[in-house]
């Protein structure tokens, strides 16, 4: 639309239509130039992290695989060391500025997973952090448990004690004191195999929480059809998915989330089928997937032109995949995602001309204002830390 207005009323989208009609229902007017979205939803983060793990983005580019890296050090467990041994407080400070950037990209709704504990007070401990920063931050954060990102090195040779200590006392006490909504589970050769994924989902379902899963990121290995008979509200990588997992995800309302920033990030020459997935009927989100090893990146409108540029989405699919669907992903599509009346007045406004130019422009950060829940929220321009604090 053109000349266009949307009236707010207590939080939520009262009615669009043209500037002249609604002008005349009175209110404050705030006049914005460019093109105004819904605010954009980033369905899939892991903003709460220490250092970033630059040895391991060094040793990618010296030839190693993961397996290798992970060996000699890194990988997900040297997240593990690092936010076990920091405070609280030095996990608030940290991923209040990651939050900020997030907002200051467009995205109003994040989604913040834990996973970099893999013990009982550490996982509780990062779901804490975001729900201090989800009382006293702009964007709505969306907590989800991750316990099982991984096997922690204590349980190495012990597989099945851990995923009892989630199944029977992680995800109890995550439900009982409400720190998620929900449960994940990194489902991959290596790492949990599709019947262990399904007894950690399904305790999880048995307390309360919806299901998501990490699928099919480097192979098929049966994770987006054990998502779709879940009923899981999404299943996410999917650059191995097999073509029966395209067919379940289909027929499923399970959306299919995809993280192009990660495999260009990890040097991967293939993603995932984005359009055979649309084309079979899936629905499919986009998502930065932010975390300190794989994609370093805060923008989801980067994340949409890699979008265009690797996986063949149309522009108005991009667009698509960062509001309603990836709102959907979160069990939120009736809330946020849509300018759209009873819908929450997150908004976003970019300064471009043509719509399309957000999904073209790589780099820039072209957002020039957002709101959340109809309040203008303030977006810093100066240089945001998104690693470690320096003292002198």
């Amino acid at each position: 639309m053109h000349d266009a207005a949307v009236l707010i009323d207590d939080g939520r989208v009262a009615a669009i239509g043209s500037y002249k009609d609604l002008r005349q229902r009175g209110g404050e007017v705030v006049e914005v130039k460019g093109v105004l979205f819904p605010g954009f939803v980033d369905c899939h983060t892991h903003a709460v992290f220490g250092a970033p793990r630059i040895e391991d983005h060094e040793r990618r580019a010296l030839g190693e695989d993961y397996k290798t890296i992970a060996a000699r050090g890194g990988g997900i467990l040297q997240s593990v060391r690092d936010v076990r041994a920091r405070s609280e407080r030095d996990l608030v400070d940290l991923t209040r500025a990651r939050v900020r950037a997030l907002l200051a990209h467009g995205a109003t709704t994040i989604e913040v997973k834990s996973g970099y504990g893999l013990e009982p007070a550490t996982e509780l401990k990062q779901l804490r952090v975001v729900r201090e920063l989800a009382a006293s931050e702009h964007p709505a954060l969306v907590p989800t448990f991750l316990g099982a990102h991984e096997v922690p090195p204590e349980f190495r040779d012990r597989r099945a004690d851990y995923i009892r200590l989630v199944c029977d006392e992680m995800i109890p006490v995550v439900a009982r004191e409400k720190l998620a909504v929900a449960c994940d589970v990194f489902s991959e050769p290596g790492v949990f195999d599709a019947a262990e994924s399904r007894t950690i989902l399904t305790a999880a379902l048995r307390h309360g929480l919806a299901v998501k899963l990490h699928a099919d990121e480097l192979e098929g290995s049966g994770g987006a059809e054990l998502a779709a008979s879940l009923g899981a509200l999404s299943a996410d990588h999917l650059a191995g998915i097999s073509d029966s997992g395209i067919r379940a995800l289909a027929a499923s309302d399970t959306v299919a989330v995809l993280l192009p920033a990660t495999m260009v990030f990890l040097g991967k020459r293939h993603q995932a089928p984005a359009r055979r997935m649309i084309e079979a009927g899936a629905a499919v989100a986009l998502a930065t997937d932010f975390n300190p090893g794989s994609s370093p990146t805060v923008s989801l409108p980067l994340v949409m032109a890699l979008g265009v540029s690797q996986l063949g989405l149309r522009h108005a699919e991009a667009v698509t995949a960062v509001t309603v669907n990836a709102a959907a992903a979160l069990g939120l599509a009736r809330d946020r995602g849509q300018i759209a009346p009873g819908f929450r007045a997150d908004l976003v406004t970019f300064g471009v001309s043509d719509w399309r130019e957000v999904a073209y422009w790589m780099g820039e950060n072209l957002v020039t204002a957002v709101w959340t829940g109809g309040s203008a929220c303030p977006l810093s321009t100066a240089p945001v830390s998104l690693g470690l604090h320096v003292e002198a």
